[in-house]
């Protein structure tokens, strides 16, 4: 019989799959393991020119990215990054740097942003589709999000699969979809109410298409 979903964010924070130290971890933000490769697009390029440039990023695990971009953007940016586990041991950071530690739950930036990434994080959210629809309302009104995204790990209620109402309902909502690159992205900020509800998550579900253990996503 499969376990019962876990519904609490505390609770599924908790598993080990989630509550881990290794995710994401070192990544830079350019060259070969880096944000410009897994984004499409290089963050800091994204942003210049922009008066006070705000980039915050999701699940962002040592913030190595957000640090080297410090050193190329102007004084008056934000770069915020949040994650579970945060930076290990914890580090003097530059000045335009917030790095917060602790889930998404229910954390709410006070500001909006430029540029919102999510490298990999996702697969690690038990309420994914809920998180997308809060950090949609958190972009600049000529920002984008860019964030990894598996539809295979949205799943109605009973467990089957739910990729296409999921796509669906993310598509009329403005975000676009590459299934090549598995990532969504949305242009402009907005209000946004999505069709599901979240009933549950189940951190056994396997791994999904990177092969690492991740975090299936059940709706009804």
């Amino acid at each position: 019989m499969p376990e019962p979903l876990i519904s609490a964010p505390a609770d599924l924070e908790r598993s080990p799959v989630v509550a881990n130290n290794t995710m994401n971890r070192e990544r830079g933000l350019t060259g070969v393991n880096s944000y410009a490769r897994e984004l499409g697009l290089n963050p800091v390029d994204h942003l210049a020119g922009r008066p006070a440039p705000a980039w915050l990023d999701l699940c962002s695990g040592e913030g190595r990215a957000l640090r080297e971009a410090a050193a190329r953007l102007p004084a008056d940016a934000t770069l915020t990054g949040i994650d579970l586990v945060g930076p290990l041991p914890p580090r003097p950071v530059p000045p335009t740097v917030e790095e917060v530690t602790g889930s998404v739950w229910p954390w709410t930036p006070s500001r909006a942003y430029d540029l919102i990434t999510c490298v990999h994080g996702l697969h690690y959210v038990g309420d994914q589709l809920g998180l997308l629809a809060r950090a949609a309302g958190w972009l600049a009104a000529e920002g984008l999000l860019v964030a990894h995204f598996d539809p295979a790990s949205i799943r109605h209620a009973d467990g089957t699969p739910a990729a296409r109402p999921a796509l669906a309902a993310l598509r009329a909502a403005g975000f676009a979809y590459s299934a090549r690159h598995h990532r969504l992205s949305l242009r402009g900020g907005r209000r946004i109410a999505l069709p599901l509800q979240y009933v549950g998550a189940d951190p056994a579900a396997g791994p999904h298409y990177t092969g690492q253990p991740a975090v299936a996503s059940h709706y009804r």
